[in-house]
């Protein structure tokens, strides 16, 4: 056979059109195709979720649907099952599945010994990128697992491997024991996978972040299709793979309600609509969800209520985690009450056993059905573009069915077979007779009085003799009864057997006494067996949702508001310096009028008497409100941005509000030479991260200098740049780099897209700023001469608590200082810290700013800024100017912020005292003219916090009282990050 005809054929089989090896010669046998029909008869049959047949015939052929519905012509060659009582489903669908899939062992390095370059030759500069990867070429059909999942209902599952970010192809496989794979397997490309989440199996460093893992799958696409034009002069096999798998379905795995946005937000970038599988808590944003038009995979992975008997361990768990076990089970019901398509995968799952509680649990809290059979039929077989063989049994569908006792998802249902592809798998005896009920039991000449109650399956007897109460042990396996009693009192004991016809009103066969003599048995039924009504599921009474679901969030998001706030004493922080007695008016979200005798017209307004009013406080330099800091995988990260991983339910976001703080900078960690771009963001707490983000944003990005950069406190020795020569090396090299990739582009030359040069070029043509993180002297003086070289400034030096001694060079190169008040000698590089660091720069002209880099500090920068008054002799206006318009400076948002004038946003804060004083506490923070926290509220929100978690641990108390699983309470705490968090961590995940 030639190679050209060996590759038809195995298209053919991977296209599924053979289903069987017919063109293999056969030497053992002569035999002929069985081409006889099979009738399952007078059943209910759910033909789809919306379409039930009652009383009908399914006919079914060579594994396929020939006919269904109440009046079938049954042909002459048919096998006829009558399965009168029965329910039939169609088997259900997983779209996101391992079996049969191994992952790869996980390297066996340990450490921090981090490879910075690539294993592969041939192959993508990344090694967690490998769409080239085929499923189908590792895939083992393992029977027992498969058996696993037909007992729960499944009859298909679409399986791939759970490794890497771009992770190749899947295969969809139908669990028929009884076939090959030639048949079993359905498409052994059924579909394209990715994920946020690096290879276990490789060390390549980058990415080590969630940021760094989106930048490389932008790159990825950048790259493929630059590729795909025919610019590149060598061989790509993962470009290849991924440029040709394009047309699959492709499936993203994101594991929670933020990553299924940036997931789609990726998608929406090159034009790609990923089906998502979520994290189970998308119901917290579902509106954003919905108007992402996004397909999600749901999993049903609820949490089980938590062990809060031991008060002492309670307070352990956070009031989001009592709102996740008491609200998620909601998350199907919410997704399909607003519209949002979804299937449901058993990914997640400890074990499959747990699979039909956990659905059930949806459908007590809301979930019809109808829309829980369609997400485990017919929407995973639209996903998959399957829908014309899987999904539904009407015609021409693969005969995938379930035979039932009943409603598939009520207690008490058994489920007895489920065919694959016309193979009948047993999953519970479907002859078994239903024994239960009363009898007069009858042993010779004794009399008793037996009772048998339980399952169907596992029934459990109960024998009397007058009042006296025999040890009863039942056995009833494949029509056979087997049972035991003694008697206690006086030892005697009988062993009854006998075999079970169709007619169980009687049950009759031998006994044999202790005495080893021999009799007859007869039971006759004197009572059917009733079940006890089970009471309806309990749920527990939901709580609301809040904006963000944690302690503290809003029931509503703040709106604007007119406010007239009267007789304020009001810090410009402008050159009218302190205003006495003065109103200021706020409407449309701008300071309207500052003045005496403000009208008030239709206003809210507010008496500040005796209190104090000034710009929201503006920190520089922060790092709260990031799911990570470092991309740590490169001695360059320019291509990574922190709006990317913006996390807007971190509680010290609104610890800052009580602070007064109204906007920061969010900035990368220092890990690297150059680091990534930051986020310039309002402190609107309870909104989504898009909305926190300054519209129009001015660019910035983070340069570090120092020990951190060089990784001296932590001994990598594999990573470039070693010593400060090295780092100065470093930024000369890329911006080189940068400057020749501008010049091919003007040239018109045909160049390969590259994020991170396109930020470099930002740079150098003065439209990104750097906000530099910096120390020591002799390093100031290099990024400045390296910035002039190439014809831009630095903007902002962080830290730079020896900024003391270059103050004279600073203001000549126009850079600005962003410092601790106090900070000193907490690592080796700073150990010429002084306190009048800031006013020393600020005396030669220099714009200072006091920053935080800490989520504690950044709660009182109001008493930081009072510290230059102590420490360099600042008046008070000037020190309050250091965290308000400053920082706006440096930021380039001091025409819209950081000042109280009229046409600026309206960012002000309330105080209780003037605002350098320890005793100044912020009464009321506003962003934007909307009230984003107020003292008064809060003291009733800590009220209601305790009690929503009284009222979720009595409701977690009652579930373990009902027998329920719960979970001991873990002490979770989240990083309060620095510049130095997660400088290296190998594999995220």
């Amino acid at each position: 056979m030639n190679k050209s005809f060996a590759f038809v054929i195995l298209l053919i089989l991977g296209m599924g059109l053979l289903s069987s090896q017919e063109y293999f010669p056969d030497n053992t046998q002569v035999k002929s195709q069985n081409n006889n029909y099979t009738a399952i008869v007078n059943a209910k049959i759910y033909v789809s979720p919306s379409k039930v047949v009652e009383n009908g015939t399914l006919l079914i052929k060579k594994g396929k649907v020939m006919q269904v519905g109440k009046s079938v012509k049954i042909p002459a060659n048919t096998v006829k099952i009558d399965v009168a009582g029965k329910w039939i489903y169609p088997s259900f669908i997983d779209v996101f599945s391992e079996f049969g899939v191994a992952k790869p062992e996980k390297s066996k390095e340990g450490g921090r010994s981090a490879e910075y370059e690539p294993s592969r030759q041939g192959y993508y500069w990344n090694d967690h990128i490998m769409p080239e990867f085929g499923a189908v070429n590792s895939f083992v059909y393992d029977e027992s697992t498969a058996k696993n999942l037909r007992e729960v209902g499944f009859g298909v599952v679409n399986t791939h491997r759970h490794d890497g970010i771009a992770r190749g192809t899947g295969v969809l496989v139908a669990l028929n024991g009884k076939e090959g794979d030639a048949e079993r397997i359905l498409d052994d490309r059924s579909a394209q996978y990715f994920s946020f989440k690096k290879s276990i199996a490789h060390r390549q460093a980058y990415p080590t972040s969630l940021m760094g893992s989106m930048a490389l799958l932008r790159q990825m696409y950048y790259d493929a299709d630059w590729y795909a034009q025919g610019n590149s002069e060598t061989k790509d096999r993962s470009l290849e793979a991924l440029n040709s798998n394009k047309s699959l379905v492709q499936i993203f795995e994101a594991g929670d309600k933020g990553n299924v946005l940036r997931a789609d937000g990726i998608g929406d970038k090159f034009g790609i609509q990923y089906i998502v599988l979520g994290g189970g808590d998308e119901y917290e944003r579902v509106a954003d969800i919905k108007a992402a038009n996004t397909i999600l995979v749901l999993p049903l992975n609820f949490p089980d209520a938590y062990d809060v008997s031991n008060p002492y361990t309670t307070k352990y768990v956070s009031l989001a985690d009592m709102r996740n076990w008491n609200q998620a089970p909601a998350n199907p019901k919410v997704m399909a009450q607003n519209g949002i398509p979804f299937s449901l995968t058993l990914h997640g799952l400890k074990s499959t056993v747990d699979f039909k509680d956990k659905i059930k649990r949806a459908i007590a809290y809301g979930l019809s059905k109808e829309k829980a059979l369609e997400a485990l039929t017919v929407v995973p077989a639209q996903i998959l573009g399957k829908s014309e063989s899987l999904g539904t049994l009407e015609a021409g569908r693969y005969a995938n069915f379930l035979i039932s006792s009943g409603d598939i998802f009520e207690d008490g249902t058994l489920l007895y077979e489920n065919w694959v592809q016309g193979q009948k798998h047993v999953v519970n005896d479907i002859n078994q007779k239903d024994l239960r009920g009363d009898y007069d039991l009858s042993i010779g000449t004794d009399s008793f009085q037996l009772s048998i109650t339980g399952e169907v399956l596992q029934p459990k007897a109960e024998v009397k003799k007058d009042t006296l109460k025999l040890n009863t042990k039942l056995e009833y396996k494949n029509d056979w009864l087997v049972m035991s009693l003694v008697n206690n009192q006086n030892g005697a004991t009988y062993r009854l057997s006998g075999a079970i016809t169709e007619d169980t009103k009687n049950l009759e066969g031998k006994a044999i006494a202790s005495n080893g003599s021999e009799t007859t048995f007869r039971a006759v039924r004197t009572k059917a067996f009733k079940a006890k009504e089970k009471d309806e599921p309990v749920v527990p009474e939901m709580v609301p949702v809040t904006f963000p679901n944690i302690a503290y969030g809003n029931t509503s998001l703040p709106k604007q508001q007119t406010m007239l706030f009267k007789n304020a004493t009001v810090w410009t922080s402008e050159d009218a310096g302190i205003l006495e007695h003065t109103d200021v008016l706020v409407k449309n979200g701008k300071i309207e009028k500052i003045g005496k005798d403000v009208k008030a017209g239709g206003a809210k307004v507010i008496d500040a008497t005796g209190k104090h009013l000034s710009a929201g406080i503006i920190d520089e330099h922060s790092h709260i409100a990031a799911l990570a800091v470092n991309e740590a995988g490169q001695n360059s990260s320019a291509e990574v941005k922190m709006e990317d991983v913006v996390d807007y339910e971190d509680k010290g976001i609104y610890h800052a509000l009580a602070g007064g703080v109204t906007s920061l900078q969010l900035l990368h960690g220092s890990a690297n030479p150059i680091g990534g771009q930051s986020a310039i963001m309002k402190l609107k707490w309870g909104e989504s991260p898009e909305e926190m983000i300054y519209s129009n944003t001015p660019k910035f990005i983070k340069f570090a200098l120092g020990e951190n950069v060089k990784q001296s406190n932590w001994g990598s020795y594999s990573r470039f740049p070693q010593t400060r020569m090295g780092v100065e090396q470093v930024f000369v090299n890329y911006f080189q780099r940068a400057k020749e990739y501008m010049e091919v582009k003007a040239k018109g030359e045909s160049v390969r897209y590259d994020e991170e040069m396109e930020t470099l070029a930002e740079i150098i043509k003065g439209e990104r700023f750097i906000s530099c993180h910096s120390y020591v002297q002799s390093e100031i003086n290099m990024m400045m001469k390296v910035a002039e070289k190439f014809g831009f400034r630095v903007n902002t030096f962080t830290h730079i608590l020896e900024g003391y001694k270059v103050a004279d060079k600073m203001k000549e190169h126009g850079v600005g200082g962003g410092t601790f008040s106090d900070w000193w000698a907490y690592k080796f590089e700073v150990n010429d810290a002084i306190p009048y660091n800031a006013a020393i720069m600020h005396d030669q002209g220099v714009t200072v700013a006091i920053n935080s880099d800490d989520a504690e500090m950044i709660r009182r920068l109001n008493q930081e800024a009072a510290k230059t008054i102590k420490y360099g002799g600042m008046t008070e206006l000037e020190a309050w100017k250091m965290v308000t318009i400053n920082p706006a400076k440096l930021l380039h948002l001091d025409e819209r912020t950081g000042s109280i004038k009229e046409g600026k946003d309206a960012d002000l804060v309330l105080w209780s005292h003037n605002p350098l004083s320890i005793y100044a506490k912020a009464e009321k923070t506003i962003i934007d003219g909307a009230v984003y926290f107020d003292l008064e509220t809060d003291k009733k929100m800590r009220e209601a916090v305790k009690k929503e978690r009284a009222k979720l641990i009595n409701q977690m108390l009652l579930e373990k009282q009902g027998g329920k699983k719960t979970q001991q309470p873990a002490l979770k705490k989240k990083e309060l990050m620095h510049c130095d968090t997660g400088s290296l961590n190998d594999h995220h995940e």
